[in-house]
């Protein structure tokens, strides 16, 4: 191996294909690798806190630790530490790329055309003038049209014209995760000084604090305190405020207060443009007549045309092949299929029941647990099994610890009642079904 880096990839890579895209993206994709040693036979990985730390330990530990011995052929002892624990700080803070392999994340490397120009300028305005234009700036597209890119390159243009300044990037779920976290180890004044001291304040998929009452509370007086002092907020969301049904009013409301900017799909030119310049970053080139055939079969993400360009230059330089439209088409064909969303299973809705409501997907399908929110978070993940999966009663109690398919029935029926009488709950269960489809 190269790197660590490399290692790590190659270990994301065999929990991929060994866990949910929703867990996968939940819980180790946000792991950083930090350390390897030999001599101890000791890997340490980086976690963004304790409640993430638990969370993997628990449930995750066994599948890191045999990633690791499929690599080196070896028994390596995993161990994770939270950013207290190194000097150094959390690198989602203080780096300026959104990926290790990555170049940094700037206005200069966006490619800009006529499906992101708006939200392009806002942004550039509210890194010229934080606090003074456009507050909060709300981008909102579907996954993989650079949101996250313009965030970075907000926060890197901000510390280029003024180092001194006190940045905070979050992403939604985990902003929640930190509150849990900052509860649990009784430092909630803590989570708020890091939060409410920021001059900007960036917020990647805020969608996932939709339904959680406790995590929309304190961001609400979060939001109050920065926008009353002329702080910038910047969120991104794969939606616009008025279709995450399950935000609170008074948060929706604010997130219009600014200026709310929609990114499109790029158009072919556009296309051209990220795959040439991305191709340009890792000193590669593509033929004119390739480039255009790739931009013609992938229209709609541009983390597809970032990847179909990574794989390109690895499979012509590690076979010492020439490139071709048929290695194009070969390249397009495994990227197409890796990216395409997986079925949705009952496994994948359990997770996203369990992080809407803050509970794990073990404690969901237990039958020992059945304290009175847990319960309704079962409730809940059976009756969207039922509408998403049209899996029989039966199998469904059986998913969730043997239960009789009679319990299933009662459950159904009961949940479809109160969906009717409540709006918040069919809001909440629509919200599950989008965040589903949209992973």
């Amino acid at each position: 191996m190269d790197s660590f880096n490399e290692t790590w990839n190659l270990v994301c890579d065999y929990c991929k294909s060994r866990i949910t895209k929703v867990a996968f993206q939940t819980w180790i994709s946000r792991i950083e690798p930090k350390d390897i040693d030999f001599d101890l036979v000791q890997i340490k990985l980086l976690v963004p806190n304790e409640f993430h730390r638990q969370t993997v330990t628990r449930c995750y530990s066994t599948l890191l630790e045999d990633a690791f011995e499929e690599i080196f052929g070896q028994k390596f002892e995993v161990k994770l530490i939270v950013p207290e624990e190194i000097e150094k700080e959390i690198p989602t803070e203080t780096d300026n790329t959104a990926n290790d392999d990555e170049v940094p994340l700037t206005f200069d490397n966006y490619i800009v055309g006529s499906s992101n120009k708006f939200a392009h300028a806002a942004s550039i305005a509210v890194a010229q003038n934080p606090g003074g234009t456009y507050n909060p700036l709300f981008i909102y597209g579907n996954s993989g049209l650079g949101k996250t890119h313009l965030l970075h390159a907000i926060k890197n243009e901000v510390l280029q014209n003024d180092p001194n300044k006190k940045i905070a990037y979050v992403k939604g779920d985990d902003f929640t995760n930190e509150i849990v976290d900052s509860l649990r180890r009784g430092k909630p004044a803590e989570f708020r000084q890091k939060y409410r001291n920021a001059d900007l304040l960036l917020v990647d998929d805020v969608q996932f604090i939709g339904g959680k009452e406790s995590t929309q509370e304190e961001f609400f007086h979060t939001f109050n305190a920065l926008y009353e002092a002329k702080k910038q907020i910047v969120l991104t969301s794969d939606r616009p405020p008025k279709e995450i049904k399950t935000l609170e009013d008074r948060l929706r409301t604010r997130f219009e207060w600014g200026l709310l900017a929609d990114i499109q799909p790029p158009d072919i030119e556009t296309r051209i443009a990220i795959l040439k310049s991305k191709a340009d970053t890792l000193d590669f080139v593509i033929p004119d007549d390739i480039c255009e055939y790739i931009a013609n079969k992938l229209k709609t993400n541009i983390r597809q045309l970032e990847g179909v360009v990574k794989k390109l230059k690895a499979k012509t330089y590690l076979n010492g092949e020439k490139l071709t439209i048929a290695i194009a088409q070969e390249v397009i064909s495994d990227v197409q299929t890796n990216d395409v969303p997986m079925p949705m299973t009952v496994e994948r809705i359990i997770e996203e029941v369990a992080r809407t409501f803050g509970v794990t997907a073990e404690e969901i399908r237990s039958v020992k647990n059945r304290r009175a929110a847990l319960s309704n978070a079962r409730h809940v993940a059976i009756y969207v099994v039922r509408q998403v999966t049209g899996l029989s009663m039966v199998a469904i109690g059986d998913e969730f610890g043997g239960r009789h398919y009679s319990t299933i029935v009662y459950t159904l029926q009961e949940m479809e009642k109160k969906i009717e009488k409540d709006p918040k709950t069919k809001a909440t269960v629509e919200d599950i079904i989008k965040n589903i489809q949209d992973t």
